[in-house]
Formats: C-alpha cells, sequence, structure tokens
C-alpha cells in the first residue's frame, strides 16, 4: 500500500484540476501542466481535494503512489514553480544566454549551444546558471543534459555541477 497515495492531495485556491479522457489537468496562476494517465488508478476531485484509489491490478497498486507525486509536483509547479541552479567551475569556462539558447563554452574548440526548452527561463550570472519552470520533469532532463556537456572530473573538479553536489576527488600521480 502506498502511503503518498493514501494521503488526499489538497489543492490551494487558485488552482484548477480537472480529468478528462485521460488526462490530468493543472491549471494555476503561473502555468498549465498536463499528463496521460492510465485507467487502473482512480482518480477523483472532491471539492478541495484529490482522492486516488488503486485498481486490482499489481500495475494500479506500483502507479498508485507514482501518480499521487506527479498530482503535487504539478500543483507546487503551477502555484510555485522550480529552480535548479548550476555551478561552472574551471579557468575560462563560462556560459552565457543569446535568445532561446545557452552557450557553454567549456574547455571544447568550439562553443556548445543548447537550446532552451518551452517552459523553461534560464539566466547566468558569473558561474551559475540558474535554470526555472514549472514542469519538475522537464526541467530536471535540462539541467542534466546541461551538466551532460562537461561533468566534474574528479581530479581537479572542473566542469559544469548541480549547486552543493559533492564531488569525490582523486589523488592523481604521486611524485617519487
Amino acid at each position: 500500500m502506498s502511503r503518498l497515495g493514501k494521503i488526499p492531495v489538497a489543492i490551494p485556491s487558485g488552482v484548477e484540476v480537472t480529468l478528462t479522457d485521460g488526462v490530468l489537468m493543472v491549471k494555476g496562476p503561473n502555468a498549465t501542466l498536463s499528463r496521460p494517465v492510465k485507467s487502473d488508478v482512480d482518480i477523483k476531485v472532491e471539492g478541495s481535494e484529490v482522492i486516488l484509489t488503486p485498481g486490482e491490478s499489481d500495475a494500479a497498486k506500483a502507479l498508485w503512489g507514482t501518480y499521487a507525486a506527479h498530482l503535487r509536483n504539478m500543483i507546487t509547479g503551477v502555484t510555485e514553480g522550480f529552480t535548479k541552479v548550476l555551478e561552472i567551475e574551471g579557468v575560462g569556462y563560462r556560459a552565457e544566454v543569446k535568445g532561446k539558447e545557452i552557450v557553454l563554452n567549456v574547455g571544447f574548440s568550439h562553443p556548445v549551444n543548447l537550446e532552451i526548452p518551452e517552459g523553461i527561463s534560464a539566466e547566468v550570472q558569473k558561474s551559475e546558471i540558474t535554470l526555472k519552470g514549472s514542469d519538475k520533469e522537464a526541467l530536471g532532463q535540462f539541467a542534466a543534459n546541461v551538466r551532460k556537456v562537461k561533468k566534474p572530473e574528479p581530479y581537479k573538479g572542473k566542469g559544469i555541477r548541480y549547486q552543493g553536489e559533492y564531488i569525490i576527488r582523486k589523488q592523481g600521480k604521486k611524485a617519487v
């Protein structure tokens, strides 16, 4: 039994949750998010809360808590939004936002251009990239794609990493 699925999801004022034809839509002051859902989990909007109940199949029991977590993330996204901060470390490493692209100069012979997805905003200050958006899944995927361009290496720690991420350092060669 899912502990998250048992708890009804509260709907704050100004947020509207609807389920039509297997698509869950959450509309709030900042954005509108939608997600397809399977019919294994029964979703009922009653007043100012949403109640999720699983069906009889094993898949329904597995999806019950997952859909509850997705719904909570969607409600948080349309009201407050999510933020990811990436740090760039290395001599001459920098980033800048040009229109709908983020341009990374991270030690390659060429700059790397990444297109910023719809619904995500990016800003660069010194060696920090701040990504903001209402869709937690899309924001996390784009942050992972930016980090993937130049992962932090274990000897000097150069590269792009999440704020607060700890890199395990290696010693390197010893002088004899």
